[in-house]
């Protein structure tokens, strides 16, 4: 079931998304309940992280029990995941954005956040399903609609049903998402963005009880328009499918997308 928030600009999206986040994980581990959280990187995630942060900080919440669930990690080859130190690993990035700004006193450990490793992607899927599945999952959209870095497939290649159960893999990326990575994360350079990327899996991302999906570049209206007019799932747009997700959020930011007549 779809709800959607339209807010004015990026700050209020951000302040918006932290807050259902925050609110979610506080439901839980306030009462000494495990919390699975399932997360995306990328600039539209910055300033929720930084609020987030602030708020796990300011409210005091023990994430004793929190565990972490990252969308993807960029990937050498097929077996071999980016060292934490490239300039555009996902595990860089969310220790920068969200995990070293957690005061120590919040009991954030590291062995509580899990990345998809391109060595055993199914080690990712039992250790998840083991956990209990995804309590909410933070979502971008590509511009190409993927979701995670599931890339868009020919529905003659691949049926709904199948798509929808793709599990955690690696996969190589399609030449449009190069593209855009390459100017919003690495200055431009094509040659800094990684060919091939461990990404979560379908079937985990749509299994999560809470779906969360944020978008505030004028390049996502494309994809969110053709999901909404259509409304029908499909693998040409990934993202299509969280439409027949039980709880299904989307905030879009006005200044920069217009769905004012497919909602």
């Amino acid at each position: 079931m779809l709800k959607f928030k339209c807010v004015p600009d990026y700050q209020a999206m951000s302040a918006a998304g932290a807050e259902i986040i925050y609110q979610a994980a506080a439901s839980k581990l306030s009462q000494g309940q495990p919390f699975n959280l399932g997360l995306a990187t990328g600039n539209t995630m910055l300033e929720l992280y930084r609020i987030l942060a602030e708020m796990f900080n300011r409210n005091r919440l023990d994430l004793t029990r929190l565990q972490t669930w990252n969308l993807d990690e960029y990937a050498l080859d097929e077996h071999t995941a980016v060292p934490p130190s490239h300039p555009l690993s996902y595990w860089k990035y969310m220790h920068e954005n969200l995990f070293d700004r957690l005061l120590p006193e919040r009991n954030f450990r590291e062995a509580q956040a899990h990345f998809p490793d391109p060595a055993a992607p199914a080690d990712f899927d039992r250790a998840l399903a083991a956990a209990g599945g995804l309590d909410l999952q933070l979502l971008g959209i590509g511009f190409n609609g993927h979701i995670a870095f599931n890339e868009p497939m020919p529905p003659e290649s691949i049926s709904a049903t199948a798509f929808a159960a793709l599990p955690t893999r690696v996969i190589a990326l399609a030449e449009r998402t190069i593209a855009a990575n390459a100017v919003l994360t690495a200055n431009g350079s094509r040659y800094l963005v990684p060919r091939y990327a461990a990404t979560m899996g379908m079937q985990q991302i749509l299994s999560a009880r809470q779906t969360l999906l944020l978008a505030c570049f004028a390049e996502q209206q494309e994809p969110l328009t053709r999901m909404l007019q259509d409304r029908v799932p499909t693998p040409a747009l990934p993202a299509s499918f969280l439409l027949s997700h039980p709880d299904f959020q989307l905030i879009y930011t006005a200044d920069k997308i217009n769905l004012k007549n497919l909602l």
